[in-house]
């Protein structure tokens, strides 16, 4: 695996990248599409993913395949198809919908710091992740996703809690996401060898 590094995120072969910030220590996998997104520092897509119209926080893990605010179409129109709003690819003399193309910019996805998106998961367009929370693999989430809390399903529905509701709410005070580089690697035998629990009483969450 090649070393990840602050100033430049490591991005796969065959990636699309249109319009999007990508934070320090970021990793896009093969084949995938970021549009119009911001990937926060640490986080990372495995292969083939879809994110558009997305603010992913720091330390995001996001499995192969998971498609976030995937573009939708007008349900109340007349037609669904792309020919009312991509239209200059149809006729020389008409010009695409720009006020559409706004309106689905709009309706943003947010996913909080330290999460997971197991593989094939699909969230819609302008929903919520909390801190910490996880989205089973094959999950299609149609509704905002408490912190730390573990959904799964379809229509993905919470299956139970990652964290105790009180450690939860330490974890988010104490917002580890926020250290420096330099401090995330003194610390890093104790993330790996302490509880949440423990790890809070050393570092006063």
């Amino acid at each position: 695996m090649k070393r990840l590094n602050a100033e430049a995120p490591l991005i796969h072969p065959e990636c699309e990248i249109t319009e999007s910030d990508l934070g320090s220590y970021t990793e896009i996998g093969r084949g995938s599409r970021v549009a119009h997104s911001v990937i926060g520092d640490y986080s990372y897509c495995d292969r083939f993913c879809d994110i558009a119209n997305a603010d992913v926080g720091r330390f995001s893990n996001i499995a192969s395949f998971v498609r976030i605010g995937a573009t939708d179409h007008p349900l109340d129109r007349a037609s669904l198809h792309h020919f009312m709003y991509r239209s200059a690819s149809y006729w020389d003399d008409a010009e695409d919908d720009a006020a559409w193309f706004e309106h689905r910019r709009s309706r943003r996805a947010h996913i909080g710091h330290d999460t997971w998106i197991g593989h094939d998961a699909q969230i819609k367009p302008g929903l919520s992740i909390g801190h910490g929370a996880i989205v089973a693999s094959g999950a299609i989430v149609t509704k905002d996703v408490a912190p730390y809390t573990i959904v799964a399903g379809v229509p993905a529905k919470p299956v139970r809690p990652r964290q105790p509701a009180a450690l939860a709410e330490r974890l988010i005070a104490l917002g580890w996401w926020d250290w420096s580089h330099d401090r995330l690697r003194v610390a890093l035998g104790d993330f790996r060898a302490l509880s949440a629990e423990a790890f809070l009483e050393k570092y006063g969450g």
